[in-house]
């Protein structure tokens, strides 16, 4: 299986980190215990406890060796050196030139997106489409269903 390389933001990469030391830490105590006292239930062949309990180690285990494999291809992306211009690890408020809507948003690296909290991917239309501007530049975005937008760069922060 070919792996390739992902960007991340600092506090991406520490997100990651923080979530592999409880993987391997306290929440795989939590899950041997699990086993443990399924174990004492008696016979393990309809004992849906233990079944439960060897399922979350498993999911548990490939989540660890997801976040593993993502650490050690991972680049992580220094915000302050990239200038003014938009890059992974800027915070950038853009006015919809179509609806006049203001949005402020978060590029991040594609394991960091969450659209509840404004943070896209650089691989998404609209973060690949702000790549490289600068503040008071217009870009025209096309989404996967063929709809084009016009967003204005009002300003770019860094995270």
């Amino acid at each position: 299986m070919a792996t390739s390389q992902v960007q991340l933001t600092p506090e991406g990469r520490q997100k990651l980190v923080d979530e592999l030391a409880w993987r391997e830490g306290e929440h795989a105590k939590e899950i041997t215990e699990a086993i443990k006292t399924a174990k004492d239930f008696g016979d393990l062949s309809e004992n849906a406890e233990y079944d439960a309990a060897k399922e979350e180690q498993a999911r548990n285990e490939a989540r660890c060796n997801e976040i593993r494999q993502i650490l050690a291809n991972a680049i992580t992306i220094e915000s302050s050196a990239l200038g003014d211009m938009v890059s992974i690890g800027s915070k950038v408020t853009v006015l919809d030139k179509d609806s006049g809507k203001t949005l402020t948003l978060a590029i991040v690296g594609t394991t960091e997106t969450n659209s509840l909290e404004h943070k896209i991917s650089t691989e998404s239309p609209v973060g690949a489409a702000l790549l490289g501007h600068s503040k008071g530049e217009t870009v025209t975005v096309t989404s996967p269903n063929g709809m084009t937008r016009t967003y204005q760069i009002e300003d770019i922060e860094r995270l």
